[in-house]
């Protein structure tokens, strides 16, 4: 009755498939009449306007009397829970404000969304700190003042627990870990309350992992 109601026959399709945000395949619509951009995750949907089936969607209606029904996962079993809260898989959410999370067959990766670069001391700021600010997510770097009690620290950089002044080294940064995806980045550097060489390390992401290619659909 839906079809009789909403599919007309023959089918008049535009001459031009239309042009399909990226990760949305053409897809024949409700009717199998004309070549359509599948709904994406969230996106709305009826009988004409189809989900991304390739992506495991469907077009939910539990939430439609409410407001219009909208593409969602067939199985919440494939999701991830995180602090008590349920993701579809494939759903990017945040945690907190330092991190962007992807919920990936039924677990979750990562990345930062605070720079974790260096400070080095210099001539107008002999001794930077990170300190969380009241009102920002992100910590930043401030520059204290001389403390009076080490008058060695006119030399240089001192530790609280040397001394001496240090004097500070330390490698580049390495390549990512990863060739997409969050991976690590690693070096050598003595830029600790010790002076002592170490490895350090830090996320990475040279590039997002490329999506799967969607089946292409086959037409009868």
């Amino acid at each position: 009755q839906v079809c009789a109601q909403l599919c007309r026959r023959p089918c008049y399709c535009p001459w031009v498939p239309p042009r399909c945000p990226r990760g949305s395949p053409l897809v024949l619509d409700g009717c199998g009449c004309c070549k359509i951009c599948a709904r994406r995750l969230g996106e709305p949907c009826d009988f004409l306007h189809v989900c991304d089936q390739s992506q495991g969607l469907v077009c939910d209606y539990s939430a439609a009397p409410m407001g219009r029904a909208t593409c969602n996962f067939e199985d919440i079993e494939e999701g991830c829970e995180v602090n008590g809260q349920v993701y579809r898989d494939g759903e990017v959410f945040q945690p907190s404000c330092k991190l962007q999370c992807r919920c990936l067959d039924g677990g979750f990766t990562c990345i930062p969304l605070c720079q974790e670069d260096v400070r080095l001391p210099t001539p107008d700021c002999p001794y930077p700190r990170r300190v969380e600010v009241p009102g920002k997510c992100c910590p930043e770097w401030i520059c204290e003042a001389r403390d009076q009690h080490h008058p060695l620290q006119d030399a240089g950089a001192v530790s609280p627990l040397l001394p001496y002044p240090c004097q500070e080294w330390g490698t580049e940064w390495s390549a990512c870990s990863a060739t997409c995806g969050v991976g690590f980045s690693t070096r050598v550097s003595n830029q600790n309350r010790y002076c002592r060489l170490e490895t350090q390390r830090r996320l990475c992401m040279a590039r997002p992992c490329p999506a799967l290619p969607a089946a292409s659909p086959v037409v009868s």
